[in-house]
């Protein structure tokens, strides 16, 4: 644990005793020891001063011992050994124990504000091509770049989301194809998808939208299409498919600050203008009628094509483009959230900073596995441009937004996993977000069944039950799990932390009665109810996942 919240007070007073012993600033670090015996905290601090005190680390610590105790702190440390090769051992008293259950309770803000230092940040995420609905791989990035974004906020820096909309290229052409095609089959002409086009039911619903709008008047310019009625079965259908993605995204409770269209770029002539710039610079060259981009100059491990021989502008060149954009906006940390095809674009971005004169290092680049969804045991098969993958609608029409938005940041972003769809339905204990969300519904059956507290509470109680120490100390925690889920970049972290504190909550329900105790052991584990609804509600609504007080 850090000296972040209840722990403060006790680590600075150990601070400055280490500080007299050795005569250096020392931090002092404050963990649970490895037998819950020995204590509610321990420290290795005396280890660590050894080497500038020049004496045995045992010593040290029966002298830190001392000093800690003698400060008269008795509402704080009720007892303190020295154990193994010099660990500091120390029980807490149940007064502290009150303190902090009180103070936590108190605070709807604890744990937050963690961040060293605050940053501004470009959170770029999701950014999916809009030729059909988000699926399952789209709904991992949206779960986890909306979680980091919370996290981020909470820690203490400023977030900006957006999306990058890859509304230019081939892949758009492709759609404007199958929607004319669609079209044209509800205008009764036998038109038929590309080979290579999209199939879905989602681009059906397009073109049916289409036709609402349009009836039958371009039916004499679909087959073969018009330029210009491709470029209204392109462009509107573009602008239907978004719709459709942003109105799956607000139903998933994930929003953006800013879609940024790729065509604007290129109607804009930023896309021109930057890789002018990086052949002005010497980072582009020619060869076989192909601009290259020398990527290998900036680590990559070869050169990049930015400009094709028949004059087309590749993906890189819009990239170039975009993330000069990006950078030049000022933000201090640029984070992009990837699929797990995209591994080669990390160096090339960066690249492309380093070309442009930005730190490359202002770029992070979250790259996320794949998952795969599993029912019955058996994994389901998906592929978006057969029009068979499972959508983000579909599976928070199966298992709910509380269970999906769960499940699909439980497991580090860096590995690939199953989704367990049939452990996802389950509403038992079973299931993880469930068993989350069923301690905060038991404190508000409570709270409920208790009323309004007096405010004048009688004192701490006399003794502590195991599980009320646990329980608070892993309160204490907090600031830890959000500090390291935003600088880790790791939502998943959040998830095993509210795991823990909801275990611990539900072992001290079974073991301690709140309403009839004695007015101040009710009192304390009160507080304690409410510091623990308190934190996890904030975490859960660091996952965009609700806390009900019914279940």
């Amino acid at each position: 644990m850090t000296s972040a919240g209840p722990i403060a007070p006790l680590a600075r007073a150990l601070g400055e005793e280490a500080q007299a012993v050795a005569g250096v600033p020392v931090a002092v670090e404050l963990v649970p020891p490895a037998q819950a015996e020995h204590g509610d905290l321990a420290t290795p601090v005396a280890l660590s001063l050894a080497r500038h005190a020049k004496r045995a680390p045992r010593d040290i610590a029966e002298e830190l011992r001392g000093r800690l105790l003698a400060r008269g702190d008795a509402h704080v440390v009720e007892s303190a050994e020295v154990a193994g090769p010099g660990f500091l051992n120390l029980v807490l008293s149940p007064a502290w124990f009150a303190d902090a259950a009180a103070a936590i309770a108190a605070d709807e803000g604890f744990g937050g504000g963690t961040a060293a230092v605050p940053e501004r940040v470009l959170l770029e995420f999701v950014s999916a091509n809009p030729t059909g609905r988000l699926h399952v791989g789209h709904a991992r990035q949206a779960a986890y770049g909306d979680s980091l974004a919370r996290i981020l906020r909470f820690a203490g820096h400023a977030v900006e989301r957006e999306y990058y909309v890859n509304d230019y290229g081939r892949q758009m052409e492709l759609f404007g194809l199958s929607v004319a095609a669609r079209y044209g089959q509800l205008c009764g002409l036998a038109t038929q998808v590309p080979e290579d086009g999209y199939r879905g039911d989602d681009v059906a619903s397009v073109a049916e939208r289409l036709h609402a709008e349009l009836g039958d008047s371009l039916r004499d310019r679909v087959d073969p299409p018009t330029p210009e009625a491709l470029e209204v079965f392109r462009t509107r259908g573009c602008d239907l498919m978004m719709g459709e993605i942003r109105d799956d995204l607000a139903a998933f409770r994930v929003g953006f600050d800013r879609y940024f269209s790729e065509t604007s770029l290129h109607d804009s002539g930023a896309v021109v203008a930057g890789v002018a710039a990086l052949e002005r610079a010497g980072d582009a060259y020619r060869e076989d009628d192909a601009l290259w981009f020398r990527a290998t100059r900036y680590g990559d491990e070869k050169d990049r094509v930015l400009v094709r021989s028949d004059g087309l502008t590749t993906y890189l060149a819009s990239d170039v483009a975009y993330h000069l954009d990006k950078a030049g906006r000022g933000d201090h940390r640029l984070i992009d959230v990837l699929g797990a095809d995209h591994h080669g674009y990390v160096a090339r971005l960066k690249a492309v900073l380093a070309a442009g004169g930005y730190d490359p290092e202002r770029l992070e680049v979250a790259i996320l596995q794949l998952v795969s969804l599993v029912e019955r045991g058996e994994a389901k098969r998906m592929s978006k441009r057969a029009g068979t993958a499972v959508t983000l609608r579909d599976l928070v029409g199966d298992i709910g937004v509380d269970a999906a938005r769960f499940f699909l940041v439980e497991r580090s972003h860096e590995t690939a996993f199953d989704l367990d769809l049939d452990l996802a339905r389950e509403q038992s204990q079973e299931n993880p977000v469930y068993y989350v969300q069923y301690a905060h519904a038991r404190i508000a059956g409570i709270l409920a069944q208790v009323g309004d507290e007096p405010v004048d509470r009688p004192g701490p109680p006399a003794a502590l039950d195991p599980s009320e120490r646990a329980v608070v100390l892993r309160l204490c925690g907090w600031p830890d799990a959000v500090r390291d889920a935003a600088d880790r970049r790791a939502p998943h972290r959040v998830v095993a932390y509210l795991k823990d504190l909801s275990a611990d909550f539900h072992t001290f329900y079974h073991r301690c009665r709140v309403a009839g105790e004695e007015p101040a052991v009710q009192a304390f584990r009160l507080d304690v109810c409410r510091a623990v609804a308190a934190v996890v509600r904030r975490g859960l609504g660091l996952l965009g996942v609700d806390a009900p007080d019914r279940m």
